[in-house]
């Protein structure tokens, strides 16, 4: 499985994107998202998802770990295909494409083309109570190229804390005169202060 690519974008398209690679040329399909995202960069890095078919092996690229999430998600629900899901995440935000699934919304699901009614209400259906589950981690942020204070934040929401309480205990330890943070030390401060 190929997790991401890392390299210059040599020609960049709402729907296309191709990376060089140390040489190599891959092609990725990517959703409007994603293209918003890196429009204005030469290069970068792009979490990616390999999609195989009979007739095709077809690579997906993501700017971020929720959109990817969000992605194999969807294309686990029965009668949404990858296409159908790169259409979702082109038309709404993945934020705005999950609240509309754990709210029931389907009417706004419906908005997107080439989704249905059913298709909609089986989305809702077969996927609000795995994002319930799953919402701790859809606000975490990447893991790659963290800082200490992003990693500390990621950590005391994993552990259950809410984001507004996490990121004033992690300031507040932070802004602390200390020789040295190591992001274990600052959990550790941060859990204290709470």
């Amino acid at each position: 499985m190929i997790a991401f690519l890392r390299g210059d974008f040599v020609l960049k398209s709402p729907a296309l994107l191709h990376v060089d690679v140390g040489g190599v040329g891959y092609e990725l399909q990517i959703s409007l998202h994603t293209y918003s995202q890196i429009q204005d960069l030469d290069k970068g890095l792009l979490l990616t998802y390999l999609h195989i078919r009979e007739d095709a092996h077809v690579l997906y690229g993501f700017f971020d770990r929720a959109e990817k999430d969000l992605f194999i998600q969807l294309i686990s629900v029965s009668g949404v295909g990858a296409s159908t899901a790169r259409m979702m995440l082109s038309s709404m935000k993945p934020e705005e494409i999950t609240r509309a699934i754990l709210q029931g919304n389907a009417r706004q699901l419906e908005s997107i083309k080439g989704i249905g009614k059913k298709s909609a209400e089986r989305v809702i259906l077969e996927l609000r109570d795995k994002l319930g589950k799953n919402k701790v981690e859809t606000n975490i942020s990447s893991l790659i190229d963290n800082s200490l204070e992003q990693d500390a934040l990621n950590a005391l929401i994993a552990l259950g804390i809410a984001r507004p309480a996490a990121e004033n205990a992690v300031r507040k330890v932070l802004s602390e005169k200390s020789e040295s943070h190591k992001v274990e030390d600052v959990i550790k401060k941060a859990l204290k202060t709470l």
